[in-house]
Parts: structure tokens; sequence; C-alpha cells
């Protein structure tokens, strides 16, 4: 048996959902990120695989795993993670591999659908006795027709290019490398620098990893080049957006709007400037949580650790 440690805060029910996807040559054993260290040192110190979902682990229980083959993180950052340290133990590091790239791409279409055709405002004046009071032949908007610009084509951007080119938008794209010729035929795609993509774009949504390149990707003078009309969309990592600097520009009204599911501090403090601003949808981290992402998740993960036991090399 092929000895398998799946730390996480996931409800059993739910975890449950991610190892039924195993082979019966896994022994999954499942246990709270939340346990002690001392604990979790005795349950990795004869394991052949790791799981993580969140991706937290300290240095004392990475050296007590001697065995491990692979630690397979259920997210998509590494953030969290000492690679230095999992290099120096010769342990491979793997993420989600995208598996969650449908969830985040249906929550960017609802965060940009959301705040394009007032949603919550309508719902909220409808339910307190007003008819249109949000005026939505003058203060709503279609995607149709729109310029989104992409910053990151990954796993996650190539499904919102593909459903953002379904509702009849323009799609350009911002990446150190090009997407291969097919990709960019098939969505028609144009790859162009950040500051053409800040200015052209009606919709600017973030797809990128959080680096020392990306942290504060976004601040004042990016936001300053951005149109009166433009939406800002971040569901990737929140310190690639300079906060402060979001408020001033949406209190100034400078973009249209923003819809952010990430942020620099999670959970969102009370009392924080975002929290006031009615132009601004919030949502708690979840874009990549759905009742339906568990065995996706699973399958990736498990056939990660199939490859890594044949021999072959993670996907991630």
């Amino acid at each position: 048996m092929i000895k398998t440690t799946f730390f996480t805060l996931l409800e059993p029910e739910l975890a449950a959902q991610l190892t039924a996807e195993a082979s019966g040559e896994f022994q999954v054993q499942t246990h709270s990120t939340d346990l002690p260290d001392a604990e979790k040192i005795s349950l990795v110190a004869d394991a052949d695989f790791l799981i993580l979902f969140p991706a937290r682990l300290s240095d004392e229980v990475l050296r007590a795993a001697p065995r491990l083959k692979l630690i397979q993180l259920v997210s998509a950052g590494y953030e969290h993670m000492n690679l230095a340290l999992c290099s120096e133990l010769g342990i491979p590091v793997a993420n989600n591999g995208g598996a969650n790239a449908i969830d985040v791409a249906e929550h960017t279409l609802a965060l940009i659908l959301g705040l394009y055709r007032r949603l919550v405002e309508q719902d909220r004046s409808l339910r307190q006795g007003h008819w249109n009071q949000v005026d939505s032949g003058r203060n709503t908007y279609t995607i149709h027709g729109k310029i989104a610009a992409l910053v990151g084509l990954g796993h996650i951007g190539r499904h919102v290019a593909r459903r953002l080119k379904a509702f009849g938008s323009d799609i350009l794209y911002v990446d150190a490398l090009p997407a291969p010729a097919e990709v960019e035929a098939e969505l028609a795609l144009e790859r162009v620098e950040l500051d053409e993509a800040l200015s052209r774009a009606d919709i600017l949504s973030l797809h990128v990893p959080l680096t020392e390149d990306t942290r504060g990707l976004i601040s004042a003078r990016e936001l300053s080049l951005m149109q009166p009309s433009a939406l800002l969309i971040n569901t990737c990592r929140g310190p690639v957006v300079d906060e402060a600097a979001l408020v001033a520009a949406l209190q100034r009204r400078q973009i249209l709007g923003a819809g952010l599911d990430v942020f620099e501090r999670e959970p969102l403090p009370s009392g924080h400037p975002l929290l006031e601003l009615p132009n601004l949808l919030l949502t708690p981290h979840a874009a990549g949580i759905t009742r339906d992402t568990w065995k996706r998740r699973g399958q990736f993960v498990f056939a990660n650790l199939e490859r890594v036991c044949a021999g072959g090399q993670p996907l991630a």
C-alpha cells in the first residue's frame, strides 16, 4: 500500500469526495491541518505522499518526512510553501494543475455580470419596494462588444477567455509567454504589453500567481491608465493589487468599479475601507470553491500521484 497523508480544513464530507478518486493502492489518511506539529510529524514519518489543502506546513514537519515522493497541493498557489527547503530535501511540490480553473472562470464572469448588471443593488431595491430604482437603461452594461484584457493566460485565463469570447467580447492578453498559435487563433487573442491593456480594456481581469514580480502589479500608476468606464476583476491573489490605491481610485470614480475575491489580508477586517465602497462587488476568496470542484481536484491529485509512482514527473 502507498501511504498518503492528507492535511486539510475541509469538512469530512467534502474531503471524502476528493479522496474517493484514489485507486485501491493508495492508503489515504485524512487529518486536520490544525493538528499540532508533534502529531503531524508522527503522521508523515513514513508517508510516501502528502496532500495539502490549504497549502501550509512547517519546516519541522517537512524535515520529518524522509520518504516523501511528492507534496501535492489541492490549491493553485505556492506562496505559503517553503519551496527552497523542499528543494533542499529533494521533495517535489505540485499544485492543482488548473483543476479549479472552471470554477474560478465562472466566478470571474459572475463578478463581471454582477457589476455590469448591478444585480445586488437591483435585488436589494426591489425587495425594498422600489421598481427599477437602479435605472437599468442608464446604469447597466453588456459584455458583448467590450474589450477584455486578461493579465495571465494560464489554465484559468484561457477558461475565462473562452467564456468572454462566447459573450461577444474582444480579448487582449498580457503574459510573459505567448499562447500557442492555435489558441490565439481559436479565440482571436491579441497579445499586448500591460500598459496597452490598461489603456484599452473595458474589463481588466487578473490571473497571475503571486510572486515578487506580480506583488503590487496594479497600483496607482496602472489604475491611472485605465478608462473611467473600466472594471477591474481580481480572482488570483490579493497583493497583486495595491488596495490603498484601488480604494482611492474607486472613491474618485476613476474607474467604473471592481470585483474582488481576494485581498491583501484575509479574512477582510471589519471596518476596512473596501467595505464602504458602493462601486465594488466582494466575495470571500470563494472563486475556486464549489461543490463540483472536489471530484475534479481529486482526479488530478491521484492521477499525479500515480504518475510519480510510475516514475514520471508530476504535472503542475
